[in-house]
């Protein structure tokens, strides 16, 4: 039995009493108890086959579209889903949610795309300001092995993934800053992890500055964009994202990338 599921802790204040302000349109997590019939381990996700075919309920609504772009939306919808509570419990309340892989379960809509977590409790105290062991639950137990699953089932290079999770990190992270509960210190390390460039072992740090703040020359308007384009440009569906760093990203990127792999 995973570790995480076998220390069940009681706080107050409890995570769902956070769901205010800037969070106040979302939906906290399920915690503890029996987890409901529609909710499945993500521990499955470990196996390529149970990521595909759960992949393929999603990409039925863009039948014929690159598997590259449908993967990358998916992760966007899951990644959001799971830092959001995340980055509340750690920044908010100093406290290390159960989100390994082997230690939650998810809850899709009808869409096959994340919507709601079960999570077996409220989480253990965290102890540190070093950004990476504050982190490393959500990073290393869950964020690595997925994208390294996602990579390779999709095609598209493990970076798009990375830059889809520290695009949700970096938004996130300042949209709690607005919180009453907010702890600066945490925040401190939640920054400080998105500007190191590399990690203590002294490889890439692939959440490093995964977005950037420029104001376009002539005003004084402040547009955020993402290091790396998450592919959407490549579905149909899509139009032009507010955040993509390809200037073009729209019908005639399309054209380019087709002409390319044609």
């Amino acid at each position: 039995m995973p570790l995480a599921l076998r220390q069940p802790q009681l706080f107050e204040p409890s995570l769902a009493s956070c769901y205010t302000g800037p969070l106040a349109n979302f939906t906290p997590p399920l915690i503890g108890g029996t987890p409901p019939l529609e909710a499945f381990k993500t521990a499955r996700w470990r196996d390529a086959d149970w990521l595909r075919e759960d992949l393929s309920r999603f990409a039925e609504q863009y039948p014929g579209g690159d598997q590259r772009a449908v993967v990358s939306i998916w992760s966007k919808w899951h990644l959001s889903a799971l830092t959001v509570p995340t980055l509340t419990a750690n920044l908010l309340l100093n406290r290390d949610l159960p989100v390994g892989l082997d230690d939650m379960q998810v809850i899709f809509n009808d869409k096959g795309a994340t919507s709601r977590l079960w999570l077996p409790h409220e989480g253990t105290p965290i102890t540190t300001q070093d950004p990476f062991e504050r982190f490393a639950t959500l990073i290393e137990q869950h964020w690595a092995p997925l994208i390294e699953q996602l990579a390779a089932i999709s095609g598209a290079a493990q970076r798009v993934f990375w830059s889809n999770a520290g695009g949700y990190l970096d938004f996130y992270v300042n949209a709690l800053g607005e919180h009453p509960l907010a702890n600066r210190q945490a925040f401190e390390a939640a920054k400080a992890l998105l500007e190191a460039r590399n990690l203590p072992n002294g490889r890439r740090n692939q959440l490093f500055q995964p977005v950037r703040y420029f104001s376009p020359k002539g005003s004084e308007e402040v547009k955020r964009v993402r290091k790396l384009c998450c592919l959407r440009y490549l579905l149909e569906e899509f139009d032009t994202c507010g955040t993509c760093p390809l200037e073009g990203c729209d019908l005639e990127a399309r054209k380019r990338a087709k002409q390319v792999t044609s």
